[in-house]
Protein backbone atom coordinates (compact mmCIF):
# COMPACT_ATOMS: atom_id res chain seq x y z
CA UNK A 1 0.00 0.00 0.00
CA UNK A 2 3.15 2.41 0.86
CA UNK A 3 4.53 1.85 -2.37
CA UNK A 4 1.39 2.22 -4.39
CA UNK A 5 1.01 5.98 -2.33
CA UNK A 6 4.71 6.69 -3.27
CA UNK A 7 4.39 5.48 -6.88
CA UNK A 8 1.12 7.42 -7.51
CA UNK A 9 3.07 10.32 -5.87
CA UNK A 10 5.95 10.71 -7.68
CA UNK A 11 3.58 10.02 -11.07
CA UNK A 12 1.60 12.87 -10.25
CA UNK A 13 4.46 15.08 -9.12
CA UNK A 14 6.30 14.19 -12.07
CA UNK A 15 2.96 15.30 -14.66
CA UNK A 16 3.39 18.85 -12.57
CA UNK A 17 6.96 18.96 -13.62
CA UNK A 18 7.78 20.67 -17.37
CA UNK A 19 10.67 21.27 -19.38
CA UNK A 20 8.91 24.12 -21.46
CA UNK A 21 10.56 27.48 -19.93
CA UNK A 22 7.69 29.93 -18.80
CA UNK A 23 8.72 33.61 -20.65
CA UNK A 24 7.06 36.33 -18.62
CA UNK A 25 5.33 38.53 -21.36
CA UNK A 26 6.27 42.58 -20.75
CA UNK A 27 2.79 44.35 -19.55
CA UNK A 28 0.75 46.43 -21.95
CA UNK A 29 1.12 49.67 -21.51
CA UNK A 30 -2.61 51.79 -20.11
CA UNK A 31 -4.25 53.38 -22.91
CA UNK A 32 -4.43 56.57 -20.70
CA UNK A 33 -0.74 56.93 -20.63
CA UNK A 34 -0.36 56.49 -24.36
CA UNK A 35 -2.09 59.91 -25.06
CA UNK A 36 -0.30 63.08 -25.84
CA UNK A 37 -0.43 66.20 -24.23
CA UNK A 38 -2.83 68.70 -25.26
CA UNK A 39 -1.03 72.35 -26.85
CA UNK A 40 -0.99 74.80 -24.79
CA UNK A 41 -3.59 78.33 -25.25
CA UNK A 42 -1.75 81.10 -27.50
CA UNK A 43 -2.87 84.53 -26.74
CA UNK A 44 -4.22 86.36 -29.54
CA UNK A 45 -2.01 89.57 -29.98
CA UNK A 46 -5.19 91.58 -30.58
CA UNK A 47 -6.83 90.71 -27.27
CA UNK A 48 -4.90 92.33 -24.56
CA UNK A 49 -6.91 92.35 -21.93
CA UNK A 50 -5.14 91.60 -18.54
CA UNK A 51 -8.18 89.26 -17.19
CA UNK A 52 -7.46 87.60 -20.87
CA UNK A 53 -4.27 86.84 -20.06
CA UNK A 54 -4.96 85.55 -16.66
CA UNK A 55 -7.17 82.93 -17.24
CA UNK A 56 -4.87 81.59 -20.53
CA UNK A 57 -1.80 81.65 -18.26
CA UNK A 58 -4.01 80.01 -15.69
CA UNK A 59 -5.22 77.44 -18.33
CA UNK A 60 -2.17 76.63 -19.39
CA UNK A 61 -0.74 76.34 -15.69
CA UNK A 62 -3.62 73.87 -15.07
CA UNK A 63 -2.80 71.91 -18.24
CA UNK A 64 1.35 71.42 -17.14
CA UNK A 65 0.74 70.44 -13.94
CA UNK A 66 -1.98 67.76 -15.74
CA UNK A 67 0.12 66.52 -18.23
CA UNK A 68 3.73 66.62 -15.67
CA UNK A 69 1.38 64.34 -13.36
CA UNK A 70 0.26 61.94 -16.55
CA UNK A 71 4.05 61.72 -17.28
CA UNK A 72 5.70 61.26 -13.68
CA UNK A 73 2.44 58.51 -13.28
CA UNK A 74 4.05 56.65 -16.82
CA UNK A 75 7.83 56.62 -15.02
CA UNK A 76 6.06 55.21 -11.59
CA UNK A 77 4.26 52.40 -13.49
CA UNK A 78 7.27 51.59 -16.19
CA UNK A 79 9.88 51.44 -12.93
CA UNK A 80 7.39 49.32 -11.08
CA UNK A 81 6.76 46.74 -13.98
CA UNK A 82 10.76 46.82 -14.51
CA UNK A 83 11.37 45.80 -10.96
CA UNK A 84 8.70 42.79 -11.32
CA UNK A 85 10.02 41.92 -14.91
CA UNK A 86 13.71 41.49 -13.03
CA UNK A 87 12.18 39.87 -10.32
CA UNK A 88 10.33 36.99 -12.51
CA UNK A 89 13.35 36.41 -14.69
Amino acid sequence: MKKLVLLLSVIVLTGCATSVPVVPKWPDVPKELLESCPDLKIMDPANDKLSTIVDTVADNYNEYYKCKDKVNDWAVWYKGQQELWKTLK
